[in-house]
């Protein structure tokens, strides 16, 4: 199976309510794909719970409430014109396509469109996983041989252009 359709596949089955998807074809391919928790369509909440009280014999003074302190609000993200690159498959992350071969893709490095970033190793299927942009290599966010999920950053890409 093409690497191109796996990634649709996954698209496509990210946006379903299917928790695992098997796949298994004649030349004895196995896919499976499981979401993760947090990905799966939240329960419904049960509705609320009216509570009534009784009124207390008699009620103890209270002390004035100190001022609400503001919580720090997330630092807003940072436009640096990057552009996240994702993992489209769970597998083991390679850099290269052998131990003793140079990277696919380096800092500072400029890629092309269409050209091998890494190698992501699923179910012992290699899948060479390439560039959508031309762009820089900026960051490469993954060690090599570490394990990888759907979605996962990558690298990050400066576009060109």
């Amino acid at each position: 199976m093409d690497p191109k359709d796996i990634r649709e596949l996954i698209e496509m089955i990210s946006h379903s309510n299917f928790s695992t998807f098997e796949l298994e074809e004649a030349d004895g391919f196995k896919l499976k794909l499981v979401k993760k928790a947090a990905e799966l369509p939240a329960p419904v909440a049960p509705p609320p719970v009216q509570v009534v009280a009784a009124p207390a014999a008699q009620a103890a003074p209270v002390a004035p409430a100190a001022p609400a302190v503001a919580a720090a609000a997330p630092a807003a993200p940072v436009d640096d014109g990057l552009v996240d690159f994702d993992s489209p498959i769970v597998g083991t992350f390679y850099r290269s396509p052998g131990p003793d071969s140079p990277a696919f893709a380096d800092v500072g490095q400029m890629i092309k469109k269409g050209q091998v970033l890494c190698i992501v190793e699923a179910m012992k299927v290699m899948n060479e996983i390439e560039s959508e942009i031309d762009a820089e290599v900026v960051e490469v966010r993954v060690a090599d041989g570490q394990p990888v999920e759907f979605g996962e950053v990558l690298f990050r890409l400066r576009p060109l252009g």
